[in-house]
């Protein structure tokens, strides 16, 4: 345990986990969208279903969607702001995930170019959170690292691939995770990196042979 598990992180109240949390869902959902976003669909579940209106966990979730941080005083005016930006959100009543944590939520989002994103995450307490899926492939991590998601078809080489290129880039793997939905059918890698991916590379990625998506999460301004 660190000092911030104690004191919790710099926010706008009351909750650090309905309310700082539920920022830091929906900004890292922003970041991963990589664009714009144009429309929201948000399926809210547990205790973030239960009692999050009151702890402001809506508007906390679409202030992060609009690119707030936790301490960012507009948060209690984010649908305002989102209706002045044409950010179209809507909620619901969460249904169909097995033994989610208490305060979940599945965002499914559009952005202006079309391109689609599905995230299921959760937050901890303090202020800190898990991203669980993305498009409905199993991931976990946490936000706090550069982070590339690559979903590929099943097949030898594309972890070298991936892989090979971060060292040509000279970018340093903090952690792999590798997941695939059954032999030779959909797979995923989750990386975080001790440094910024060049965007160069991202493009790369998307063009070769058996990538079906690529996202990556920066965490530069």
């Amino acid at each position: 345990m660190n000092i911030f598990d104690i004191v919790g992180p710099i926010m706008v109240g009351p909750s650090s986990s309905h309310t700082a949390g539920a920022v830091r869902i929906g900004y890292i959902s922003h970041k991963l969208m990589g664009e714009p976003i144009q429309s929201a669909d948000l399926f809210l579940y547990g205790s973030f279903l239960a009692t999050g209106k009151g702890h402001g966990t809506d508007r906390a979730l679409v202030a992060g969607l609009l690119g707030m941080k936790e301490d960012n005083l507009n948060i209690p005016n984010s649908f305002e702001i989102a209706e002045e930006k044409q950010l179209k959100f809507s909620f619901y009543n969460g249904k169909g995930l097995r033994n989610p944590h208490p305060n979940t939520v599945k965002i499914q989002l559009i952005g202006i170019s079309g391109r689609k994103l599905e995230v299921v995450a959760e937050s901890l307490g303090g202020g800190r959170i898990k991203i669980c899926q993305i498009d409905g492939l199993d991931t976990n991590f946490t936000g706090n690292y550069p982070t590339l998601i690559v979903h590929n078809l099943d097949q030898p080489g594309h972890v070298t691939e991936v892989t090979s290129m971060l060292g040509h880039k000279s970018v340093n793997i903090a952690a792999m995770q590798l997941y695939r939905d059954g032999r030779g059918g959909n797979a995923v890698m989750v990386i975080e990196c001790d440094q910024e991916i060049p965007l160069e590379s991202i493009k790369w990625l998307e063009h070769l042979e058996g990538i079906a998506k690529v996202t990556y999460l920066s965490l530069e301004d």
